[in-house]
């Protein structure tokens, strides 16, 4: 299964599609950008597909989602390294670390369910982008809310896209150029 993500160049919402379906999706604050040109830090979602690794959930909030995929319960010392000058760059760690690492569990509920992308992973090369995932959306007022890089839906739309998802599914963000 490929799952899409298109959206206009520029815009911090686009339209998931997997199977016959299209949902709603937010993206990174500063909108796509070519893989070739992600950064870390710059807000952007990369153009580009990757494998869907894995699946990491949140066992205090959330039960175990049904999936075809590797799953893995997180909890307070789980993280993920995004300083581009260390060794554990756009990798897991476990919390404390001596590098910047993203805290798992947040409080805000985002990453109740994270599926962890392929995207600059094999290998991971310094400065192109960490912890690029699909995870849950921030709503405001019914308004997905762009992420900081990232793909993001709501919780109930991630369950059923994780139900059809196994170790064969890609995940393509394209540019919708289409005047």
């Amino acid at each position: 299964m490929i799952i899409t993500v298109t959206a206009r160049p520029g815009a911090t919402r686009g339209t998931l599609t997997f199977g016959d379906k299209e949902i709603p999706c937010s993206l990174g604050r500063s909108g796509l950008v070519p893989e070739a040109e992600k950064t870390e830090g710059d807000g952007a979602t990369p153009i580009g597909r990757w494998p869907v690794r894995r699946l990491l959930y949140r066992a205090d909030r959330i039960d175990p989602p049904g999936t075809n995929l590797p799953v893995s319960a997180i909890g307070p010392a789980d993280g993920w390294c995004d300083a581009p000058d260390h060794a554990d760059y756009n990798r897991p760690v476990t919390l404390p670390h001596e590098a910047s690492c993203e805290t798992l569990t947040r409080e805000d509920g985002l990453y109740d369910l994270i599926v962890v992308l392929g995207h600059n992973d094999a290998p991971v090369v310094p400065y192109r982008g960490s912890a690029i995932f699909l995870h849950v959306a921030k709503e405001t007022g019914g308004t997905l809310q762009p992420t900081e890089g990232c793909i993001a839906v709501p919780l109930d739309e991630l369950l059923a896209i994780v139900s059809a998802c196994d170790e064969e599914t890609l995940l393509e963000v394209r540019a919708d150029d289409t005047p």
